[in-house]
């Protein structure tokens, strides 16, 4: 029979559904997160075609080169660290929705407070955030560098060893700005939509189709207009030698140098490789929190909260 929970317990909960939805949503979506990365990591400034020509050129050839392994390079230390940065996400988000809801005595919240929310979530998740996607960077990007064997592990050691817990947080704020940025696009539209298309009487299957679809469109939203973030913190992390013959000093450098090597768009490079990892990843991660997966495992009736 499902019972209610305490304030403790339900936060457990939220804690559980958000790791969980993460590593799902990682293990559907990683394969173009690769290709994404490695499209982003090419300049022309290096001379000569691009090794990728685009975004199906980019996949088979990691296929081919590198085998169907290949395309989850990296993911290790992403489910390690996915487990932390959805729950602290999601987690936060809603705890920030529930807290301005009580606040102002009304069960829907103003657009205002759904952009603070989800600034919140972004703000809080860039602990986790940058020292996953600086390994996973150099990860996905180890086959390119002949004869390298490094680890995520013995990387983090390397780093840390040479330039101390900095190391592992280079390129924290734009990390910040693209986080904190597609926080305050994906949550608005993910909460509008659900006041929009829920209904009451909606069965849990039907919220949940509505939740994936909304998701989806708000996660490929942000994503799409936050890639030029994600390409500058792109370059800023590739520290491993050998990838990048262009030296990156912060954010308006990086940013100049891209449009000055490159042309403009240039800073949408792996755009739409990055919309479809993200667009499904939110999709998924926010669905599966819906379910609430540790409500069922410990029979909890999550209406009762």
């Amino acid at each position: 029979m499902a019972h209610q929970l305490s304030t403790k317990d339900r936060l457990k909960c939220k804690v559980f559904n958000g790791a969980f939805a993460g590593v799902v949503g990682v293990t559907c979506t990683f394969p173009l997160d690769l290709v994404k990365t490695r499209m982003q990591s090419q300049n022309k400034s290096l001379g000569g075609p691009p090794k990728y020509r685009n975004v199906f050129h980019c996949f088979s050839s990691i296929l081919k080169s590198e085998g169907p392994l290949g395309l989850y390079r990296g993911v290790g230390v992403n489910l390690l660290l996915i487990n932390p940065e959805k729950a602290i996400k999601l987690v936060v988000n809603d705890e920030l929705r529930r807290h301005f809801a009580v606040s102002s005595g009304k069960s829907q919240i103003s657009v205002k407070h759904e952009v603070l929310a989800g600034a919140g979530a972004g703000s809080c998740q860039i602990v986790i955030t940058t020292p996953m996607e600086l390994l996973k960077i150099q990860m996905q990007l180890a086959s390119q560098i002949p004869g390298n064997k490094m680890t995520a592990g013995s990387l983090a050691k390397k780093l840390f060893q040479e330039k101390g817990i900095k190391g592992l947080y280079k390129g924290t704020v734009v990390t910040a700005l693209r986080d904190v940025s597609f926080s305050c696009i994906y949550f608005p539209i993910v909460g509008i939509g659900t006041q929009l298309f829920h209904q009451e009487h909606d069965s849990k299957f039907t919220s949940f189709i509505k939740t994936l679809g909304v998701a989806s469109v708000a996660g490929a939203s942000a994503s799409g207009l936050v890639t030029p973030f994600d390409v500058v913190k792109t370059r800023i992390q590739t520290v491993s030698p050998g990838i990048q013959t262009v030296t990156y000093n912060g954010i308006p450098d990086t940013f100049a140098k891209v449009v000055k090597n490159e042309g403009f768009g240039a800073l949408y490079k792996g755009c739409v490789p990055r919309m479809s990892v993200i667009a499904p990843l939110m999709a998924i991660a926010q669905s599966v929190y819906f379910i609430g997966v540790a409500e069922i495992l410990f029979g909890v009736n999550s209406g009762n909260y």
